[in-house]
């Protein structure tokens, strides 16, 4: 079931400033960020919108956006997250067995080419099929040709099972939790948590990337958990977070982030922002969490007076354009694909 956004308005005075804001039972007070945070995220999706109906650029007015890389304001909408929903939970076949198996596959490297390479190399991906020394002889030689088997975008830190190379420790991990019930485990968990607490009981899978993976298991059918049940802050949402409301808020980051998504309508009606959510979806926990770290990174040049966590003072990536048409299919079960 989709919640509109018309129908989570909340009344607010256009363009009053926020003063403090109580998160639990914390008054915080914003800095500038906060506000940049909201105009951020109307003026991102402005140009994920600008770029699905194929618009001619310029995109933005804004420089930072138009110079530098920032993934969407909804993480079911960044090109990887597309691939997963698109190229891997819902192609092949719908056992959830399979759909477990072949998501966290992708998800451990994250990377589309090493997905790409395991499918042409092997074939069906699928779990009754596996054989650790064909994945791992096919992962071997691309490594040994110099091809980069790992996303930079989270590290995953490799698991001590007995494996010289990350790679074969990643694929043993992966065994471990397909022979120890890890998929009905998920599969019957009543709420996300529960299912994220099967996760982290897995060597090297500590709660950030935990929980980003079960977010990625819960796009499949046969899992229906709401991505409003709970949050964990990354390393980025905790930069941003203080950039927002300063050493205030340490220790309850969670708490933060589900306030900005019961709190957004109001937001962005205070500030006069344009905002029709990813067809009237409205942000998730997952999103404005995401939003923290591209926040984070934005005001690296935005607002470099403004410290954050890490002392980073600038943002690597630069914008390139893809030439590959936008993908926005998402999980039928959201009722969006019209």
């Amino acid at each position: 079931m989709v919640t509109l956004l018309q129908d989570r308005q909340v009344p607010a005075r256009p363009g009053s400033a926020p003063g403090t804001v109580r998160v639990g039972d914390r008054e915080l007070q914003p800095t500038p960020v906060f506000d940049t945070y909201w105009r951020f995220a109307s003026a991102r999706q402005a140009v994920y919108e600008a770029r699905l109906a194929r618009r001619a650029q310029p995109w933005t007015d804004d420089p930072i956006l138009a110079r530098h890389r920032f993934t969407n304001c909804y993480r079911a909408a960044d090109r990887v997250s597309q691939a997963v929903i698109g190229d891997v939970i819902y192609q092949g076949p719908q056992e959830w067995e399979d759909v477990f198996f072949r998501t966290l596959l992708f998800k451990i490297f994250n990377k589309e080419s090493t997905w790409q390479l395991l499918l042409r190399e092997v074939g069906e991906v699928r779990w009754e099929t596996y054989d650790y020394r064909v994945y791992d002889r096919v992962l071997s030689a691309a490594f040994a040709r110099g091809e980069r088997l790992y996303s930079a975008a989270y590290i995953v830190p490799p698991p001590q099972l007995g494996e010289e190379r990350k790679h074969r420790n990643h694929l043993r991990l992966l065994e471990m939790m397909m022979t120890t019930g890890a998929p009905d485990r998920v599969q019957g968990a009543a709420a996300m948590r529960e299912a994220y607490e099967v996760l982290l009981g897995y060597p090297a899978l500590g709660p950030f990337l935990a929980y980003q993976f079960t977010v990625d298991l819960n796009y499949a059918p046969q899992l229906g958990f709401s991505e409003m049940d709970f949050v964990v802050p990354g390393p980025g949402a905790r930069d941003g977070i203080r950039k927002c409301f300063g050493p205030a808020a340490d220790g309850i980051e969670a708490d933060v982030i589900r306030y900005m998504a019961d709190t957004q309508q109001e937001h962005f009606a205070r500030l006069q922002l344009p905002f029709e959510g990813l067809k009237r979806r409205p942000l998730q926990l997952i999103d404005c969490q995401n939003l923290f770290c591209e926040v984070d990174k934005y005001a690296r040049v935005a607002h470099p007076d403004i410290a954050g966590i890490s002392g980073r003072s600038r943002i690597k990536q630069t914008y390139r354009q893809d030439a590959a048409p936008l993908r926005a299919w998402f999980p039928p079960k959201w009722g969006l694909n019209t």
